[in-house]
């Protein structure tokens, strides 16, 4: 499944699967392109696998669809060198066995995730994250922060449709985490940077891949920031 005819501007409206396969994989957010899917698809009887690396935790979720998610640490979890995997036993027990022992997740889970040495002090980091959100009111209390977050950047950039281009046209399919947009005029963009820069905004310059701007509002990025970017991005457009 793709939408590369549309520019990434939506998620994929069919998915063609093959028939008698093991699993299907999908990736819940896309931080470059800047889309994320709202719930999982159904693929029937197919053991479903999500790759949530950058929006675990971000939103509460129904797991239930799932054979087994994994979840790089670095976005919203912890210091990068940490996996999180949640897998449920009778897909385990389906994985193939003729493969080093070490890459099999059975060997992890028998083990208690202690069949080598662990990254001890990146866990214990993840363990602080875990209690800052408890501490903030769950997931549920996390999600409505990174809602009102999103709404400020996207509120800005569909307000001044003369100026900005969301990269996702589709609202629905809008990431929570990642916000892409260019410049109708792109003549404009270092101009866009600059005045970024100059209050203290940085790293909003877009993936390598597509260009354009990005900017990614994880977890931890406090609201003000958001509401911080969005006056900016009106004055800019202002500007005109």
């Amino acid at each position: 499944a793709t939408s590369k005819g549309e520019r990434y501007s939506c998620l994929p409206t069919s998915l063609t699967l093959t028939e008698g396969a093991k699993y299907v994989h999908l990736t819940t957010n896309n931080t470059i392109e800047g889309t994320e899917w709202p719930s999982l698809p159904a693929v029937g009887a197919t053991p479903l696998v999500a790759d949530f690396s950058s929006d675990i935790l971000a939103r509460k979720f129904d797991y239930s669809k799932l054979s087994l998610l994994y979840a790089g640490a670095q976005k919203n979890l912890g210091p990068a060198g940490v996996t999180m995997v949640v897998a449920r036993k009778e897909f385990l027990s389906s994985a193939r066995k003729d493969i080093p022992t070490i890459f099999r997740y059975a060997t992890h889970d028998s083990q208690d995730s202690l069949y080598n040495t662990p990254p001890t002090f990146a866990i214990y980091v993840v363990g602080l994250v875990l209690k800052w959100i408890a501490a903030q009111g769950g997931v549920a209390a996390v999600e409505s922060m990174n809602r009102m977050k999103a709404s400020a950047l996207y509120t800005a950039l569909d307000s001044y449709p003369e100026v900005y281009e969301p990269a996702v046209t589709v609202k629905e399919h809008r990431s929570l985490m990642n916000v892409t947009f260019r410049l109708k005029e792109e003549s404009r963009e270092k101009e866009f940077l600059s005045g970024a820069e100059s209050v203290g905004m940085d790293g909003l310059k877009g993936h390598r891949s597509v260009g354009g701007f990005r900017a990614s509002i994880y977890n931890a990025f406090p609201i003000d920031g958001a509401y911080a970017l969005a006056q900016y991005m009106a004055e800019f457009a202002r500007e005109e």
